[in-house]
């Protein structure tokens, strides 16, 4: 069972978090009933429905939330924003509040990692365990935002089918060094039907001025400040490289670290089996059952 909820996030923006697992039975405590929470973050340009596979494994044992950041998916997309860190934090840390998960377990990749450990070093007292997935802590700098800028001119938009978006982003994307038919199908997740063919559901404009906020700076401090239990997990293939993710793991005072074999970026999305053996045992050992 999948269920839509609404939150509250910053400054009264609607954001659609969604549930996947059976609601309680009367009269039955919260974590009891429903197992200890985890709320799982997209990263930039994914949305809630990229984590439904983890979040069905998950909820068996545990109660998963997956929430669509603002800017994506369901959620409002604020013409002027704001787009900031402590934004997203506040959000996050709004849907672990409103919907009862704390102490929490955090999921996130990319983007979504980031704004995980921001949180569990702002708020301990709410976060249980915290795995980031394929997000570095050391800053991008501006020419990392000048090719993100020129990628997205790129795109050839209006898709006339999905069928065309999946074998743009799988195979055609000049960025891609291989064939990769789950990124395909990643972005086919995120385009909207529109008059003319398929766009995508997000304004470019925005995903450009919410990675501004982050791609100049070093995370470093933050990471060191996050006391609970932590997995790093990167796609051989993926942005993290192996020194700097092992760094992560010595920075941060309880890291573990763990590596998924022909995953790139999209981790969760490239190797789902791989992910799941990665993940899984470290969240046995951290969480109640």
């Amino acid at each position: 069972m999948v269920r839509r909820i609404e939150v509250s996030g910053a400054g009264g923006v609607r954001l659609a978090a969604w549930e996947f697992t059976d609601p309680p039975k009367a009269g039955a405590g919260r974590e009891g009933a429903r197992g200890p929470g985890v709320l799982l973050l997209h990263g930039l340009l994914g949305r809630a429905a990229h984590w439904a596979e983890t979040a069905r494994w998950l909820s068996t044992r545990h109660r998963a939330v997956a929430l669509d950041q603002r800017g994506h998916g369901r959620s409002e997309k604020p013409a002027d924003g704001p787009f900031d860190r402590s934004t997203y934090v506040d959000d996050a840390e709004a849907a672990v509040e409103q919907l009862g998960l704390a102490p929490v377990t955090l999921i996130g990749h990319a983007m979504g990692a980031l704004t995980a450990w921001q949180l569990a070093a702002r708020r301990p007292d709410l976060v249980r365990a915290l795995v980031i997935s394929d997000m570095r802590a050391s800053a991008l700098g501006a020419a990392s935002q000048r090719e993100w800028a020129e990628w997205f001119r790129s795109w050839p938009v209006p898709f006339a089918t999905l069928a065309d978006v999946r074998k743009w982003f799988g195979e055609d994307d000049p960025t891609l060094e291989r064939p990769n038919p789950p990124r395909g199908d990643f972005f086919a997740e995120v385009m909207a039907e529109r008059s003319d063919g398929w766009r995508p559901a997000f304004s470019c404009r925005q995903m450009l001025k919410v990675r501004d906020t982050w791609v100049h700076d070093a995370h470093w401090e933050e990471l060191a400040l996050v006391e609970c239990p932590t997995l790093v997990v990167r796609g051989l293939d993926g942005e993290l490289g192996r020194a700097e993710a092992q760094e992560m793991v010595r920075v941060l005072p309880r890291g573990q670290y763990a590596e998924v074999v022909d995953a790139g970026h999209l981790v969760h999305y490239d190797q789902p089996d791989g992910w799941r053996r990665a993940v899984e045992p470290f969240l046995a050992s951290v969480l109640p059952v």
